[in-house]
């Protein structure tokens, strides 16, 4: 196997700094965004869901899409949102960025498998990353989640081939083995191969690496001889591979199909490669190609996600948009994509994205803790009655992930019985009764968690902007929670359960402590299951924490000396100084920042850098990503 020609070489420079040069603005998406026809049935959508998103892979899993698209920069980009159409809006969060030399720039083409591994279920990120300035050495490599949420925190597992070329990596599963298929220049030929695996981050030693699509039909080699990007679609006990055909510049990229007729993925022979296009061109959707699957909320639909261009001189650059639409079958079992959609053409949403939906729901999960009575929120314990009420807390009750949906707001789900919290009847009187139900997707389902007083947060409901509050401000246990106009018993203290992972929104790495003893540093650091990456948040009195790692738990997260500038560097600290107790204060996307209660300032990454070791200082309000933290469960 041969590394990339230089023909190949410097067309694909070109493409690149083509890229660089088109640029990926806010300013620009949000222009197209004004420029979509408004959408009259609630979660309709056209396409293009929002620019710039070539290269996309879009998974459903508990109650949540989840969705990836090729960044080139160093970076791995994840949006989430309960409804496709909420993507185009949904805030992305960096999960994992790189500045290892061999291996830190042009990401391209993430996809996240959720696998049986050695520990049981994790999901596997496996993406393509090459070296600065050039794309010679582009190759696969593979991220492996703590637990079963795929925001992460991530490991790095490792490379499959990283000396040769290979791209566009996608996992098989056949008969109880696990194979990938990657895509490679071979001479003036682009083929996809096939391997199988070990492990989900390493070859199987000695395992054959077989030819299955190799250019040579007239569709297939517009501008270039090229198939890469294959995507397995299994149906009915049949196994299909989807690939892209021709060059990416041409407005004739396209999607050709295979089938596994034979029981040898390594086989050749054992796969039918079918002569014509699947999927291609229209008079206004051009180069329509690198696509993924997924089923609709309730299972009753197929859906294809991929990117295309809006005009016959765009290529392989930022130009590249996020598309979406349902496919069928064929009567003899072949899937039927049909054509591109039009451009501005209203899309109804998948069946099952308004429920009624239960469903665990991935996340941190919280207890929420009236101020007033100092009991949680909870859920009446006879299962015929679904009203909230305040319990005493213990380590069961509530559990509440407080998971984004669109323009900041909330829905909080409870992880105990996978219902989410909502206004009963939608209902604008004070005092009306708050419940728990099946996720029906409205906005009396969903809340705003603005900033309370000292240190706490108010809960205030989307349709009515009543908040959360207990009858007769009681503290007494089993009172109802209801909507009320602001009070004191309307305010709450989120507090985060357990062991908690704290990731920068910027870099997608933990925050970290250097050391286990008083002065030792605080920095960021890759997840590697470290103790020194695990925080306790212990209540301190009204909305205020304590950070604990796990590495030194009798120590604080504070600033040196106390000091209230900006600037002044985070370490570990006797608990009982002045800057050892914080705030959390949500933002929209479902991060939080950490304010110093005694210096009102924030936790900041340095610089905003990607870098291992890269410090956290505390610095002022500055509304950037570099203050945002999102917190994540370690298991």
């Amino acid at each position: 196997m041969n590394n990339l020609s230089k023909p190949i070489r410097s067309l694909c420079l070109l493409i690149f700094f083509t890229l660089i040069m088109a640029g990926c603005s806010t300013t620009s998406e949000q222009n197209a965004k004004a420029d979509k026809p408004d959408t009259t049935q609630q979660g309709s959508f056209t396409n293009p869901l929002f620019p710039n998103g070539a290269d996309p892979w879009l998974e459903y899993w508990d109650g949540n899409y989840y969705l990836t698209t090729t960044t080139w920069t160093s970076e791995l980009v994840m949006r989430k949102s309960p409804t496709l159409e909420g993507l185009a809006d949904a805030t992305p969060v960096n999960v994992w960025s790189s500045t290892d030399p061999k291996r830190c720039c042009n990401f391209w083409a993430f996809e996240f498998h959720r696998l049986k591994g050695p520990n049981g279920y994790r999901w596997y990120m496996m993406y393509t990353a090459g070296q600065d300035g050039t794309l010679d050495h582009q190759h696969l490599n593979v991220l492996e989640s703590a637990g079963d949420d795929p925001m992460g925190p991530y490991e790095y597992k490792g490379a499959l081939m990283p000396n040769v070329w290979n791209i566009d990596g996608n996992y098989l599963e056949q008969d109880g083995k696990l194979y990938v298929i990657y895509s490679q220049w071979q001479g003036d030929e682009q083929l996809n191969i096939i391997a199988e695996m070990d492990t989900p981050w390493s070859l199987k030693p000695g395992s054959p690496h077989t030819i299955l699509t190799r250019p040579q039909l007239d569709w297939e080699i517009s501008g270039r001889k090229v198939t890469e990007g294959a995507e397995i679609l299994q149906r009915n006990g049949r196994t299909f591979m989807t690939y892209s055909a021709s060059f990416c510049n041409t407005p004739d990229y396209k999607l050709g199909l295979m089938e596994l007729v034979g029981n040898d993925p390594l086989n050749r022979e054992h796969w039918k490669k079918y002569p014509q296009p699947v999927f291609s061109r229209t008079d206004t959707v051009f180069g329509p190609g690198h696509n993924g699957f997924f089923q609709s909320p309730d299972g009753s639909e197929e859906w294809l996600v991929y990117h295309g261009n809006d005009s016959v001189e765009h290529g392989c650059s930022a130009t590249r948009s996020l598309r979406a639409q349902k496919f069928t079958w064929n009567e003899d079992g072949t899937p039927n994509f049909g054509k591109p959609l039009t451009p501005g053409v209203v899309v109804a949403p998948p069946s099952g994205e308004d429920g009624p939906l239960v469903t665990r729901v991935q996340g941190q999960p919280y207890q929420l803790i009236n101020a007033t009575s100092e009991l949680c929120l909870d859920i009446a314990s006879d299962p015929q009655d679904n009203r909230a009420l305040q319990a005493n807390c213990t380590v069961n009750n509530g559990r509440w992930v407080l998971d984004p949906t669109t323009d900041g707001y909330y829905r909080l789900a409870n992880g105990e019985s996978s219902k989410f919290l909502e206004l009963a009847n939608c209902s604008d009187s004070n005092n009306a009764r708050i419940q728990e139900a099946a996720w029906r997707n409205n906005a009396c389902q969903q809340w705003s968690l603005g900033t309370g007083q000292d240190g706490h947060s108010q809960i205030k409901n989307r349709h009515t902007g009543l908040a959360l509050g207990i009858a007769g401000c009681s503290a007494s246990a089993n009172q109802a929670v209801l909507q009320q106009t602001d009070s004191a018993c309307s305010q709450w203290r989120l507090q985060p359960m357990g062991e908690v992972v704290l990731l920068s929104q910027q870099s997608g790495k933990t925050v970290a402590s250097a050391g286990q003893t008083a002065g030792a540093n605080v920095q960021q650091a890759a997840w590697n299951h470290g103790d020194n990456q695990r925080w306790t948040f212990k209540h301190t009195d009204t909305g205020y924490f304590q950070l604990h790692p796990q590495n030194a738990p009798s120590l604080c997260l504070a600033t040196e000396n106390d000091a209230v500038v900006p600037g002044a560097n985070l370490q570990l600290a006797d608990c009982a100084a002045k800057t050892a107790q914080w705030r959390l204060t949500p933002k929209a996307g479902g991060g939080v920042l950490l304010e110093n209660r005694y210096s009102k300032q924030l936790v900041n990454l340095a610089n905003c850098g990607l870098a291992e070791g890269t410090n956290l200082a505390q610095g002022p309000r500055l509304e950037n990503q570099c203050q945002v933290f999102h917190l994540r469960t370690s298991d």
